[in-house]
């Protein structure tokens, strides 16, 4: 499989992707496929549904090789979330790295920047 450079900014992509997904597939998969993911081909309004972003990329990509894919979680405003619920007081994070979330040591404490403080847990 070769790589294939995006032809739309990220922007773009997730604007095509959201209007296609509102106007055409969301009343067609909201009611039966709950959680499900959908990858959508933003070119061509083409899409497929499965379990997970890779297993519905795949699907898509099987038929149509050159998609411009965009992910959307039916029935959520987001495909992944990270945590479950608010939490006061110490926090744990896995030991990884996401925006200004920096690891300090293997078994999970974290530098986070928020705003212009920092906070160490």
């Amino acid at each position: 499989m070769s790589t294939q450079l995006p032809r739309y900014s990220a922007e773009e992509t997730a604007r095509r992707g959201d209007e296609i997904y509102e106007n055409t597939i969301r009343a067609q998969v909201e009611a039966t496929h709950h959680g499900k993911v959908v990858a959508i081909d933003i070119d061509t309004g083409a899409y497929a549904i499965d379990d997970n972003a890779l297993s519905a990329y795949h699907r898509l990509r099987a038929q149509y090789p050159d998609a411009e894919v965009w992910f959307v979680r039916v029935g959520h405003r987001a495909l992944h979330r990270i945590g479950g619920r608010p939490v006061v007081g110490r926090v744990l994070f896995p030991a990884w790295s996401i925006a200004t979330l920096k690891p300090l040591s293997a078994f999970g404490s974290v530098e986070l920047e928020v705003g212009n403080r920092i906070s160490r847990q």
